[in-house]
């Protein structure tokens, strides 16, 4: 993966107005499958003004597939990073929904997910109390199709000069292969956090990318 090539691409998106719409929902999705297909921000927007004609919200479609696409593809970019460690093994089921990669034969998916607002305490009280994030988290995101409570390691962006722009963060890939390189020659399995859930034990842990 050329991820210069990509972080340029997902900047691209940076530069459009940051809405949803509408919470992600099963229908949604089936209406923009075309984001894996497009690997440029210029093919992304041809596939977007061929949706909306057989769409009754081209607002809502667009900004609905603007940031879908820009969720997969730097989820890609990151699933990719964590691949390359030496610590890591590639999962080769590309379509398990539990599973990205081992971690020294540890199985986790991952998400990259913002500092959730919702969330009622600061980063510096999350930081220090990451069970309790943890466990917020799980409990709280990856509605739908996403929703699990297997292993997982969820990388929590911080944007410290605005706190509205968090989710800017997920293009900024080569400043995130360094902290998840960062992570993994540290990595520790006695660092994870454990909790039981229909009696079997779920491993996860916190990444922190603060900028």
């Amino acid at each position: 993966m050329n991820y210069e090539l990509l972080e340029k691409e997902l900047k691209n998106r940076i530069n459009y107005p940051y809405s949803w719409g509408k919470k992600q929902t099963d229908i949604l999705d089936q209406q923009t499958k075309f984001i894996y297909k497009a690997t440029s921000f210029k093919k992304l927007l041809a596939h977007i003004e061929t949706a909306c004609a057989n769409y009754s919200n081209c607002n809502e479609l667009k900004n609905y597939a603007l940031n879908r696409w820009f969720n997969f593809w730097s989820a890609k970019a990151v699933e990719s990073l964590f691949c390359e460690h030496k610590i890591v093994q590639t999962h080769p089921n590309k379509y398990d929904k539990y599973v990205d990669f081992y971690i020294n034969n540890i199985p986790f998916d991952h998400k990259t997910t913002v500092f959730p607002k919702n969330y009622h305490h600061s980063v510096p009280y999350a930081i220090e109390h990451k069970k309790e994030l943890i466990e917020w988290l799980y409990k709280n995101q990856s509605k739908q199709q996403r929703q699990h409570f297997k292993n997982r390691i969820f990388i929590v962006l911080v944007n410290n000069f605005n706190n509205s722009e968090h989710w800017k963060l997920k293009s900024e890939i080569i400043w995130l292969n360094q902290i998840i390189s960062a992570y993994l020659c540290n990595f520790s399995s006695s660092k994870l956090h454990r909790f039981s859930f229909k009696n079997e034990e779920v491993l996860a842990d916190v990444i922190w990318a603060i900028k």
